[in-house]
Order: C-alpha cells, then sequence, then structure tokens
C-alpha cells in the first residue's frame, strides 16, 4: 500500500500566536489529553496489532499506525503554538481599539458589536473576527467616533464606532 505524501515545497501556514487565556488553557488540556490518553491508547494498539504478523498486508496495524503519526503531529503543532503564543491582555484603558476589545459600530443604521481577538479564535456566529480581517484591521488603533472605510471589490463599506469596551 502506498502511502499518499506531500511535495516537499509544501508550507503550512503559521498559526496567528494571539489566544486569549482560555483558548490557552483549552490548548494546553487538549495537548495533555492527546499525550496521556489518546496516544498512549494508539500506541498499545499498534503493538498489539503488530503482533499479528506480516505488518505489509496487516491493514489494521497501517491504519493504527497512521492513526498515531497524526496524533504525535497534532501533539507536535499545538505545543509550538503555545511556545509562540501571546496572551491577548484584557483591554486598555487609553480608548483605542486594540486586540480584545468590544467594539460597536454603526452601518447604515444598523449597529453591531464586534470582538476583536486572533485568527484561531473567529466565531462569526458569536460576533468574534479577527484582528487580521479586512474589518478587524481597520479597527485597530482607532478611537469612538472615528469613520472607518473598509475596501470591497465594488464598494466602500463605512462605518463609524460608537463605543469600545
Amino acid at each position: 500500500m502506498r502511502v499518499p505524501t506531500r511535495r516537499g515545497d509544501y508550507k503550512k501556514p503559521k498559526e496567528d500566536p494571539y489566544l486569549t487565556e482560555d483558548r490557552f488553557n483549552q490548548l494546553k488540556e487538549k495537548l495533555e489529553r492527546l499525550k496521556k490518553v489518546t496516544r498512549l491508547k494508539l500506541m498499545k494498539e499498534v503493538a498489539t496489532l503488530a503482533e499479528m504478523g506480516d505488518l505489509s498486508e496487516n491493514a489494521a496495524y497501517q491504519i493504527a499506525k497512521g492513526q498515531l503519526r497524526s496524533v504525535n503531529q497534532a501533539i507536535i503543532e499545538i505545543e509550538e503554538h503555545l511556545k509562540q503564543a501571546i496572551i491577548i491582555k484584557p483591554k486598555s484603558s487609553d480608548g483605542f481599539v486594540k486586540l480584545g476589545s468590544k467594539v460597536t459600530i454603526n452601518m447604515d443604521g444598523q449597529i453591531k458589536t464586534y470582538l476583536i481577538l486572533g485568527s484561531t479564535e473567529v466565531n462569526l456566529s458569536k460576533n468574534i473576527i479577527s484582528h487580521n480581517s479586512p474589518l478587524g484591521q481597520a479597527l485597530i488603533n482607532r478611537l469612538v467616533g472615528d469613520i472607518v472605510k473598509v475596501p470591497l471589490k465594488n464598494k466602500n463599506l463605512v462605518y463609524k464606532i460608537l463605543k469600545i469596551e
């Protein structure tokens, strides 16, 4: 059985290092669970399946080995993400929109409130946007009352900042 491989020039995009303390703690818990439960279970399964004989034709062994590789890769990625993490501090009192700010804006009479966080925590159903999104980039370092323009393909959206929390 031939295992698919990636071309050598593929580079995974770098994770956004900005995390809330809650997200940081969730990743630490996930890492511990992967190391202490999932990986140990898969290691035992691989060892058991290896005892069944010819490994080249043992599909269950190949599948378990692939799952173990995936878990090991996930552990490496989470550890790297946690090493480079920058915790978003609670909002500053200087009046500017920063990471972690909750911003209320008005666009053509529609009032919406967004929380600006890192890219890994985006949840549009909860109005959490990334500081890397067009709107997030336009809002960062602005004050209450500022008019913000977000260019789109065929028009500009205009927002007014009403409140920063």
